[in-house]
């Protein structure tokens, strides 16, 4: 039987939930001011016309999504697509980064126009803001140790310490199977190694994440025991009732999806086209 938290990535996972949530959202937050402060529909959209760029937030250290390179360069699949976004609409881009729990105050207090960094939709968040279109399908993996033969299972997970970012999909789901406690965590490389050096049992992480950090440390001591069968939907959060602008946001997706353009920043950053949904 699947548990809850595997149900609601099914749930998630369904283009037709998906697109119920966002006309929902849309349509109940129609003519009334955004969390931001934007007293028309058109708010929004009309300041980043104004202002000439998109102001995006992201944690700049979660590999392959967003993260500096050896020069230094703030890089990733979720800063070209972000990047893709403001050209499509014809402005600039200007990129803001901080902590995971930080970047959605930010959204609400109307510092960031929207966040690029392999958001989940989930329930709870739909409930909160609107969603663009899905531009990346992703699945959950469970990673241990390669010696630990105890945990096989998301249901092995009852009591257990796991590691991740405070707030983020994956301790929800760590902790709706029962948990004992969830270490936070600000990068790839400091959760692969609470794991590693003992101080977690487990993490889970999208499965691109894991086998990106794998092909980086390809001698490190982790192996991936189970992954969720559905997938995941990866948009970009808006404010509510910011529905020009999330419009916008939609078309642009949908038009560097018709070119190939988002395909190809997929394979070239995780080696696979996640942009496609595969199950």
């Amino acid at each position: 039987m699947k548990t809850r938290a595997l149900l609601l990535k099914k749930a998630l996972a369904n283009s037709s939930m998906l697109a119920l949530l966002i006309g929902l959202t849309a349509c109940g937050a129609s003519g009334t001011a955004s969390q931001g402060g934007a007293a028309s529909e058109a708010g929004q959209l009309s300041d980043v016309l104004a202002k000439g760029k998109i102001v995006v937030a992201m944690e700049g250290q979660w590999a392959p999504w967003t993260y500096h390179n050896e020069s230094d360069e703030l890089v990733g699949f979720d800063v070209e697509v972000a990047r893709g976004i403001a050209e499509k609409m014809g402005v600039g881009v200007e990129f803001v980064e901080g902590e995971w729990d930080g970047l959605f105050a930010g959204l609400d207090a109307g510092r960031y126009d929207m966040i690029a960094n392999g958001v989940e939709v989930t329930e709870e968040r739909a409930q909160k803001y609107d969603f663009s279109v899905p531009y990346g399908y992703i699945h959950t993996s469970l990673v241990v140790k390669s010696d630990n033969t105890d945990i096989t299972s998301f249901e092995d997970l009852a009591g257990r310490i796991t590691t991740n970012s405070i707030a983020s999909t994956y301790e929800a789901i760590a902790r709706s199977y029962g948990v004992k406690d969830v270490l936070g965590v600000d990068t790839i490389d400091e959760t692969m190694n609470m794991v590693l050096s003992g101080r977690a049992d487990a993490t889970l992480n999208a499965n691109v994440s894991f086998y990106d950090y794998m092909s980086v440390h390809p001698d490190a001591a982790l192996k991936e025991v189970a992954q969720t069968t559905d997938a995941s939907l990866v948009c970009v959060p808006i404010r509510k009732g910011e529905d020009a602008f999330r419009e916008k946001v939609d078309e642009a997706i949908e038009a560097l999806r018709a070119e190939g353009r988002l395909s190809e920043i997929s394979v070239r950053y995780f080696g696979s086209d996640i942009t496609k949904k595969t199950d």
